[in-house]
């Protein structure tokens, strides 16, 4: 039995769709409908039902899903116990929003290529919604956003939350301290529409009883900081991009008298039978974010 066939029918029952199987696997429609039309002549039973457009599993077709899982894996098994070098290359596709971008992504992909060599990256910076839909779709491997992504295979993990602030320009914004009706009275640049921080914001200003606000929605942490550093506004972003980006520009974090609500992180990925390496690269991920937590407290301690 050719396990690439067997690796087809997997994907195609698992994301139910044809053409998001063949995206998943780098491989033409026609192709991925062949190798599961040759595993259907080997087998003698129909795996999928082809009366539609919608992808159903035929009776067989449940059945054997669960021992393609199980060849899959016994598959990674044998490669695995055969001793696969970290050297061999391998792609991961890996989604993430701009403030995990901004903050912490790249140091934790530079920990990955000094673990594995072999890792290409495909990465896509983005928004929570679009990354959710990519993951449901089979896009991506991995996403890093402000949401979990539920479906069917999809695991979800909740990272540590992204403390929140105010950031102004250096030179124009220089008050030691901030009430939310001095920050009332300017203009406010937060994340788009209807995004848990933009919702926050509004939130926390309204229980204030300041409801005459002029708030900006900006679905990019780089525009942001391009119309603070213009004196266009006061921004809310994450503190651990706030201060990584004070390195090279005029940002102030503003203190204020309330805190902002801190954003919310969620690490989703698709297990994969076949291979256990985005197993591993999520074993890695938490374990970087441990270490970069415990190091985070005792910064504050000390």
């Amino acid at each position: 039995m050719n396990l690439r066939f067997v690796e087809a029918f997997y994907w195609v029952a698992t994301l139910k769709s044809v053409s998001r199987a063949a995206e998943k696997l780098f491989i033409t429609q026609s192709a991925m409908s062949s190798r599961i039309a040759a595993l259907e002549d080997e087998l003698g039973v129909l795996l999928l039902d082809r009366r539609d457009k919608q992808v159903r599993l035929t009776a067989a077709g449940g059945r054997f899903l669960v021992m393609a899982e199980r060849l899959l894996s016994l598959q990674r098994e044998i490669r695995d116990e055969m001793g696969r070098s970290a050297e061999s290359a391998f792609s991961l596709r890996i989604g993430a929003i701009e403030s995990v971008l901004h903050s912490w992504l790249i140091d934790w992909v530079r920990e990955m290529r000094a673990a594995q060599p072999g890792l290409e990256l495909e990465l896509t910076v983005e928004t929570t919604p679009v990354l959710v839909d990519q993951m449901r779709r089979g896009r991506l491997d991995l996403a890093l956003a402000a949401l979990p992504a539920p479906g069917e295979g999809l695991r979800q993990q909740a990272l540590p939350p992204m403390p929140m602030c105010f950031v102004g320009h250096a030179a124009l914004h220089r008050k030691r301290r901030y009430s939310l009706a001095d920050l009332a009275t300017l203009e406010l640049l937060t994340f788009q529409r209807g995004s848990q921080p933009h919702v926050a914001l509004v939130d926390l200003m309204r229980q204030a009883g300041h409801t005459r606000l002029k708030v900006h929605a900006i679905s990019s942490v780089s525009a942001m900081v391009e119309l603070v550093e213009g004196g266009l506004g006061v921004a809310t972003l994450p503190l651990a991009v706030v201060r990584r980006l004070a390195e090279r520009q005029p940002l102030r974090v503003l203190p204020c008298e309330v805190a902002l609500p801190p954003l919310p992180i969620f690490l989703t990925y698709r297990d994969d039978p076949g291979s256990g390496l985005t197993r591993t690269v999520v074993d890695a991920l938490l374990g970087f974010k441990a270490i970069q937590s415990g190091a985070s407290k005792k910064s504050m301690t000390s």
